[in-house]
């Protein structure tokens, strides 16, 4: 099934100045959950099938801090199911995941772009989540390898203390712009999962077929001036903390650090962008299964949907969620045609083609 992730379109880019969520920094190595304020909307529920479980599960996640604790915490809460949290990039995790193939130590994948779940969806065990009713068809894996868990549209952020009122980019042509070389954050797609969509977001805008995205790539790649930075987290906080100008980065991640008081602002690119779902994944051969389950179901419950746009800023993939606030509309951000598969069939090419350019062998 040829997936696609566009929908309604504007004329004009949007720029937006809002507040909503803060930003903080990744967590890295194993440890269970700090113990953090459970959002409130989310106390509420009962997710009776995961409470009569126990037991521990072991949770594999690229996802900030600030977005995987009180998940974490609420779902140990309302189970008792002991939560170990291990923390990295998404492809050092996807690597992981692939090289525990015998002996599989992690139980759940949590987060990541979905193109990126499926093409390592060898590794993970099919699985049709018992909130599927509920969830938006356009965001699905028809191979049921992975469940959506939010929508994440990729923008340009940009910082005010550095950019002239009305000078702000449009689109990602302007990106290219002399004025912007060496000032812009972007993180390497071979570690990053986001920065991969973003990628491929780029070639579906400018040609994906006719060697035109490439192109548009390369001037990219040579207006960041050698910068290549290595994780997502470093995008957003750098133009927060104005060690970049402009930033190609998460909508959520630039909305959590305009509540946190960073005076940055947001521009939907007006070639189009992309809204391709992050999401969940049990590890095939988990040796916690019906408890990895249990958190794939809580994760994409209607509670936790419903206070993702509150609490982390993100989009649900539920039907029946909350409508989101403070917020472009969905029908309101032009998109780009994403293909999905496209995309994580060809994510090891296109992985390779990017880094030849990087390194000189393809001009």
């Amino acid at each position: 099934m040829r997936k696609k992730w566009y929908a309604g379109a504007v004329a004009t880019a949007l720029s937006v100045s809002l507040l909503a969520g803060c930003g903080s920094n990744d967590s890295k190595g194993g440890a269970s959950p700090e113990a953090s304020k459970a959002p409130e909307s989310a106390s509420s529920a009962s997710s009776e099938g995961a409470a009569k479980l126990s037991g521990k599960v072991t949770i594999y996640s690229p996802n900030q801090a600030e977005i995987n604790n009180p998940i974490l915490k609420e779902f140990q809460t309302r189970t008792g199911i002991e939560v170990e949290l291990i923390s990295g990039g998404t492809g050092e995790l996807l690597k992981r995941v692939q090289a525990e193939e015998n002996n599989p130590l992690g139980d759940v994948f949590f987060g990541g772009g979905a193109e990126s779940l499926a093409a390592y969806g060898q590794y993970f065990e099919v699985y049709e989540t018992t909130e599927s009713a509920n969830i938006g068809d356009a965001y699905k894996d028809s191979a049921n390898h992975f469940t959506p868990f939010s929508a994440l549209p990729m923008i340009i952020m940009y910082n005010k203390d550095l950019v002239k009122e009305g000078e702000e980019p449009q689109g990602w042509q302007d990106l290219l712009d002399p004025k912007w070389k060496g000032k812009i954050a972007f993180a390497d797609p071979a570690k990053s999962g986001s920065s991969f969509t973003q990628i491929v977001t780029f070639l579906s805008a400018f040609g994906r077929d006719d060697g035109q995205g490439w192109e548009f790539v390369k001037s990219f790649l040579d207006n960041l001036d050698g910068k290549m930075l290595s994780g997502s987290s470093m995008v957003y906080k750098g133009v927060a903390d104005k060690e970049f100008t402009l930033g190609v980065t998460l909508e959520e991640a630039a909305l959590r650090n305009l509540e946190g008081g960073a005076n940055v602002g947001i521009i939907y690119p007006v070639e189009g962008t992309s809204a391709v779902p992050d999401g969940l994944a049990v590890i095939k051969g988990a040796k916690n299964m019906e408890n990895a389950k249990a958190f794939v179901d809580f994760a994409v419950s209607k509670d936790v949907q419903d206070m993702l746009q509150k609490e982390f800023k993100r989009r649900p993939v539920r039907t029946d969620a909350n409508e989101t606030q403070g917020i472009p509309a969905s029908k309101d951000i032009k998109l780009v045609d994403y293909d999905f598969d496209w995309a994580s069939q060809n994510k090891d090419e296109i992985i390779k083609k990017f880094t030849r350019i990087v390194t000189g062998q393809d001009k």
